[in-house]
């Protein structure tokens, strides 16, 4: 039998690695999706694994890209089935002793937001609803940065650029260059004065990327953090759904998609990549061979040291995994959704996307941070959202699927035994929590309940250390730098071989950047034509 000969293999049918088989296939070239799993999308997946008929979103939750995503717009995903829904109350923490929520609405309800900041605070108010509107005008701009290859809006990216947009745009609010230089945390400390407001914000902007403690990345904080926050749509019939109507939108190009197969190795001959084995079949890629897969796994298992110079294998190496973005996701199926003690302030808070439970203040937030990344297990606390207060498809009638996120330590922290007892008693824990803030969620209301833990995360979906971003964000691991200075153009040193996964740059999220960037690459290698239309800049 003739070996199986394609333009180019995509490795792996992540939302990233979906959006680079569309748009080559889309260009002319015939493509392979090889996908180990037996279904598409990575972290992008809506399950049932508690009970029938109550549905989870077991990583991806938030869809805060969708207004920007180019691939939702050019291969018409809405006529695909992606349907979506933006709850009005966005982001908000409840307290325990019953004292007023802080509740963010969505970008067109800024006015109940500032009526929620102001119960503490009018200077807070007025000054996060300022922020949130001058950064909301960013978002052209922001999102030729996002699917750009990092340097291709010149000083854009460089901490430079980014304290001369600051001053130009946050400047008459106190906001100085110099800012660029703190951590996230030293920002919302200096801007905010109410510790409730402070902690939700700490909470948020490590739930999208940014470790509160991480210097250099302050600037973050007004631009990509304040733009997506309470800026979340949510997938109806659950994320999943994103991932099937990227995978129509490839079968409707023409792209071939191998399931169930693991690939082995990547075949490199004379420098170059020029196929891959699967399952102990060689298919061989004349154009281009793109990784959706970690960078470790990518340049040291599949391509192997012997065809990498000493540098590129001590760059690999040396790429750390976590504590940023390693999370825990508990499922529990209700009778009745959550009733919080704060309700009586402020109703919105009992139909929040997402609400902060198990916290008092900034201090509880911040120490519950700081120990899951530093591997020790946090006092139980989480972000829960119940999605179906607003999709009903995602539990039976008259019962409630609820899910959240808890921060965790890396996978290796703990052992395999360890690991099995978090499983069998955290979410209890948490549950003993719950009710001091939520009366109703007694034990009677609980149907049934399970957590995902980061070291199952690592097996099913090959994030190391349960870290969804497939690599550490840090100011050495992000923009220019991600994965590393010699490789943040998406190319390798092996000649066909692109990256095209959350290891390269911007990293992890449902954005599909990773992907669309990979193509732009490809595209100027190839002589392949500008997936840009003319109606927009990026």
């Amino acid at each position: 039998m003739a070996t199986p000969t394609y333009d180019a293999i995509v490795i792996g049918a992540g939302h990233n690695g979906l959006c680079l088989a569309a748009y080559l296939q889309r260009s002319g070239l015939r493509t392979l999706i090889v996908e180990r799993r037996h279904e598409e999308g990575g972290g992008a997946n809506t399950e049932e694994p508690v009970l029938a008929g109550y549905r989870h979103n077991m990583h991806a939750q938030y869809m805060e890209f969708f207004d920007v995503m180019p691939m939702i717009q050019d291969f018409g995903l809405e006529d695909l089935g992606l349907r979506t829904v933006m709850p009005e109350a966005q982001a908000g923490i409840t307290f325990a002793d019953g004292r007023p929520p802080v509740v963010l609405h969505r970008p067109d309800l800024l006015e109940a937001t500032y009526t929620s900041i102001a119960r503490y605070s009018k200077a807070d108010a007025e000054l996060y609803v300022e922020l949130k509107q001058r950064a909301m005008k960013l978002e052209e701009l922001l999102a030729v940065g996002l699917y750009n290859p990092p340097g291709a809006v010149p000083n854009a990216g460089s901490p430079e650029g980014v304290a001369m947009m600051l001053e130009g745009v946050f400047g008459d609010l106190g906001v100085a260059g110099h800012f660029v230089a703190k951590s996230p945390k030293m920002v919302i400390d200096e801007l905010f004065e109410t510790p409730e407001l402070r902690a939700l914000l700490y909470r948020t902007c490590v739930e999208w990327g940014f470790p509160i403690d991480s210097t250099g990345t302050g600037g973050a904080f007004f631009t990509f953090i304040m733009w997506t926050m309470a800026n979340w749509k949510l997938a109806i019939g659950g994320t999943h759904t994103l991932a099937k109507a990227m995978t129509q939108a490839c079968y409707r190009e023409g792209v071939d998609l191998l399931e169930n197969s693991q690939v082995e190795r990547i075949i490199v001959e004379d420098g170059r990549a020029v196929g891959v084995v699967a399952r102990g079949t060689e298919y061989r890629a004349e154009r281009a061979v793109a990784s959706n897969a970690d960078l470790r796994q990518t340049l040291l298992d599949l391509v192997g040291a012997d065809h990498l110079s000493p540098l590129w294998v001590k760059r690999a190496k040396a790429y750390r995994y976590g504590p940023s973005h390693v999370l825990g996701t508990p499922m529990f199926c209700l009778y009745e959704a959550p009733a919080y003690r704060s309700a009586k302030w402020d109703p919105d808070i009992d139909r929040c996307f997402y609400t902060m439970v198990g916290f008092d203040g900034p201090d509880d937030t911040a120490r519950y941070i700081r120990d899951a990344y530093s591997g020790t297990l946090p006092k139980p606390a989480a972000g829960t959202w119940v999605n179906s207060l607003w999709d009903r498809s995602q539990a039976p009638p008259d019962r409630h699927a609820a899910t959240g996120w808890y921060f965790l330590p890396c996978a290796s922290e703990l052992t395999a035994a360890e690991w099995e007892d978090v499983r069998r008693t955290y979410n209890e824990r948490f549950l003993a929590t719950w009710r001091e803030f939520a009366p109703n969620m007694t034990a009677d209301n609980v149907i049934a309940h399970k957590l995902y833990t980061p070291d199952q995360m690592e097996r099913k979906n090959l994030m190391r250390e349960g870290d969804f971003s497939n690599g550490e964000f840090a100011p050495d691991q992000m923009g220019p730098n991600r994965p590393f200075p010699e490789a943040s153009n998406y190319r390798t040193e092996v000649e066909g071989l692109y990256l095209c996964g959350p290891s390269a740059y911007p990293g992890g999220g449902v954005h599909a950047a990773c992907g669309y960037n990979a193509f732009k690459a490809i595209a100027e290698d190839l002589g392949l034509p500008s997936p840009i239309p003319a109606d927009r800049s990026y």
